[in-house]
């Protein structure tokens, strides 16, 4: 597959190995990625995982503001085929059409489940048994293109945000590889998605991350792995973003600190008490709460409520 050229378009860590499976098993001529964003609190100007990558490898980057409007450089490495891996714009029809074997994407769902730009985070929220990685032909629409392989993986129990992201992107990359010879050599009977079972998986916002004390344990522990240090809840007006929780088998009011336990703070839920063992307090580094609770007094904390400001 050396000489086949090869136009690649990502931007996280997510899309990571399938660069590096490309650049061992391929010709890449090009890698497109998102331009450098500020990141953080200080606001540093940073390049995407995938530039970063790119360099090193001494491949050529370009990194189109609108990639609608400013696509030429692509058309003019003249590619034989596209793959796009969580690149982040809508591509091009103009773009689509060009290659000689199309235009393919890496998916992290089992389409037509979860079509859209938070599929992991969507299989975690709902407490799926299982995900997985579709290779699929891009068309116009939101990974709506026909279905060339797909493959599943079980979602473990104490699977995060972060664990499985790293599963869902060794098995995309691998998968590709695993097909790409039979797309070069026209083998692929590929399969149109069936519209009746379309889900979608938008883009987390801000409103998702707050924890809701009104759902159940299982509810709260699945955000909390989809989310991870992004979920969070509001005591005193300072913000607690989540790490781990765990539970306790016994009833308390909802949204309001029950009990204070060696490992951390009990919160009453729907139907048990969510007990929060590791957090990052707003302004501050990660800290198990045992650590937090040394410097607190413990009966002040008995009975406050969360979320109360809000």
């Amino acid at each position: 597959m050396k000489d086949k050229r090869v136009v690649f378009m990502g931007t996280p860590e997510f899309s990571i190995p399938v660069l590096k499976k490309l650049i061992e098993n391929t010709n890449v001529v090009l890698v497109v990625t998102q331009p450098d964003a500020f990141v953080g609190r200080k606001k540093i100007l940073t390049p995407s995982p995938i530039k970063v990558l790119a360099e090193e490898n001494n491949k050529e980057v370009f990194t189109p503001v609108k990639i609608r409007e400013d696509y030429q450089k692509i058309i003019d490495v003249n590619p034989d085929i596209i793959i796009t891996c969580a690149y982040g714009q809508i591509i091009p029809k103009v773009i689509l059409d060009f290659p000689k074997y199309k235009c393919v994407n890496v998916h992290a769902s089992l389409l037509p489940k979860y079509r859209g730009g938070a599929p992991i985070h969507a299989a975690l929220l709902n407490g799926d048994d299982e995900t997985g990685i579709t290779i699929m032909y891009m068309d116009e629409g939101m990974d709506s293109g026909d279905i060339i392989t797909s493959e599943s993986i079980k979602i473990l129990d104490n699977d995060n945000i972060n664990t499985l992201s790293t599963k869902l992107s060794e098995l995309g990359a691998n998968l590709l590889i695993k097909i790409l010879p039979d797309i070069f050599n026209n083998k692929v009977k590929s399969i149109k998605q069936d519209e009746s079972k379309v889900t979608y998986a938008y883009t987390i916002k801000r409103k998702d991350e707050l924890i809701d004390f009104n759902k159940t344990y299982k509810e709260i522990y699945n955000q909390v792995r989809a989310l991870y240090n992004r979920a969070y809840f509001i005591l005193n007006n300072t913000e607690y973003k989540v790490i781990s929780i765990r539970c306790e088998n016994k009833s308390g009011e909802i949204s309001k600190i029950n009990n204070i336990y060696k490992d951390g703070i009990g919160i009453g839920s729907l139907d048990k008490e969510v007990v929060i063992t590791e957090f990052i307090p707003s302004g501050k580094n990660k800290m198990l709460v045992k650590s937090f609770l040394n410097g607190v007094d413990k009966n002040k904390l008995i009975g406050a409520k969360v979320n109360e400001e809000l």
